[in-house]
C-alpha cells in the first residue's frame, strides 16, 4: 500500500473510531439524563379530568382520539387528533409546545406554540408523579383573559422506545 493510500485508510479508521465514540458518549449522556429525569420520553394520554367548581369532566383519550406528549431535555410538545382522520363530527387536531422547567416533582410548561394562539405566552405549573410507566400530572390551568380556570389531572402511559 502506498503512503497516500495508507494515510487515507488511517484517516478513515480514525474517523470511524471518533464517530463511534461520539455516538457512545451521546447514548451514555441520554441514558444518564433519562435516569436523572425520568419524565423525559414520549407519553400517551390515557385520561384527563377537569374540575371547575362543582363540575367534574373525565375524558377517556383511548376512545375516538389520541394524544401524545413528547418531553426532551429542554422542550415539550403535544399532538392530539381524532382517529377518523377528520372525516366526521369527532374531527379535531390540537398541537402545542414550548420550553419547560423541572424541579423536584414540579413541572412547569411555558406554552410558546399552540394552535389556539390565545393560549400562547402562558405558563402552567403541575405536580407530577411517575410510577412505573405511568405519569400523572395535576395542576391549575388559568388564563384570566379567556376565563379559563380549572384543576386538571392527566394520566399518561410511557410509549416504549
Amino acid at each position: 500500500m502506498n503512503s497516500k493510500k495508507l494515510i487515507t485508510f488511517n484517516l478513515f479508521i480514525a474517523l470511524l473510531i471518533l464517530g463511534s465514540s461520539c455516538s457512545e458518549r451521546k447514548e451514555e449522556h441520554k441514558k444518564v439524563l433519562n435516569e436523572s429525569h425520568p419524565i423525559i420520553g414520549t407519553w400517551k394520554l390515557i385520561s384527563g379530568t377537569t374540575i371547575k367548581g362543582n363540575d367534574t369532566v373525565v375524558i377517556d383519550y383511548t376512545q375516538q382520539q389520541e394524544m401524545i406528549k413528547i418531553i426532551n431535555e429542554t422542550h415539550f410538545a403535544f399532538l392530539r387528533h381524532d382517529l377518523n382522520k377528520g372525516q366526521d363530527s369527532t374531527a379535531i387536531f390540537v398541537a402545542g409546545g414550548g420550553k419547560y422547567f423541572l424541579k423536584n416533582n414540579i413541572y412547569v410548561e411555558y406554552l410558546e406554540y399552540f394552535n389556539n394562539r390565545a393560549w400562547e405566552g402562558n405558563s402552567f405549573e403541575f405536580e407530577y408523579t411517575i410510577r412505573g410507566d405511568t405519569l400523572i400530572t395535576k395542576g391549575v390551568e388559568k388564563i384570566e383573559e379567556l376565563k379559563v380556570d380549572y384543576f386538571n389531572i392527566e394520566k399518561y402511559c410511557r410509549v416504549p422506545q
